[in-house]
């Protein structure tokens, strides 16, 4: 276990050209990275630019923002979708899931503030300072309450996604017998919250075989993709 290495982040950054439609190879650069830290494959260069998709949002409803949003659409932030702590549920690899949150219209790589490509259950953390937020090939969206107290699991599945500690899994000690049988490249990650920033890491890791992590109380989230499944020890 270790901390994100600067080539970490470069491709975490890098992911911020990505839209919906590099969500296919989102998790498909991990099985290259063998046992380095890295993160799930935000940083692809092939992906091709979609068209911005306008919110369908009728207007007999403007003004209203909404607590729960459709997995497909732009949103503007305070008007069509409220802030708060959103999750989807459900997504699958070839669903090509993609959110990104935006400090302006524009559709310009400069106006990406965060992104991320998700497989499996995931949050996003939208800001009230936010302006835009665009997501594709996802799920429905719902707010939930960040206080909420959950049933919180003891065994996961090693691709469940982006899991909120302390509802969705219990802290402690879990451990996974590494890479699916696919060898797709096991990749977990532990992080502060869910705003999708870099600096929220606090730590990551593509291990090769068993696999050991300790999740804190202290973490905001955590998150598990094409690993076997994780069982508290």
């Amino acid at each position: 276990m270790s901390h994100t290495t600067p080539a970490s982040w470069t491709a975490r950054n890098a992911r911020k050209v990505l839209t919906g439609c590099g969500a296919a190879i989102a998790l498909v650069t991990l099985s290259a990275c063998g046992g380095a830290d890295t993160t799930t494959g935000k940083g692809a260069d092939a992906a091709a630019s979609k068209p911005a998709k306008s919110s369908s949002t009728p207007a007999a409803d403007a003004g209203k923002a909404k607590s729960a949003v459709k997995g497909t659409g732009t949103f503007q932030v305070g008007s069509d979708v409220q802030p708060g702590l959103y999750r989807s549920t459900g997504n699958k690899a070839d669903d090509n899931c993609y959110w990104e949150r935006a400090k302006d219209s524009k559709g310009e790589a400069d106006s990406i503030i965060d992104n991320d490509n998700a497989v499996g259950s995931t949050y996003v953390a939208i800001a009230a300072t936010d302006k835009i937020f665009k997501t594709e090939g996802c799920k429905g969206w719902e707010l939930v309450d960040p206080k909420a107290k959950g049933t919180p699991k003891a065994e996961i599945s090693g691709k469940a996604g982006m899991l909120k500690v302390g509802v969705d899994v219990a802290p402690g000690t879990y451990k996974s017998a590494g890479s699916t049988e696919d060898g797709s490249g096991c990749y977990w990650e532990r992080t502060k919250d869910a705003t999708g920033s870099i600096e929220t890491i606090i730590a990551n890791e593509n291990p090769e075989g068993q696999a050991v992590v300790t999740i804190a109380a202290g973490d905001g989230f955590f998150k598990t993709a094409d690993c076997q499944d994780w069982k508290k020890g």
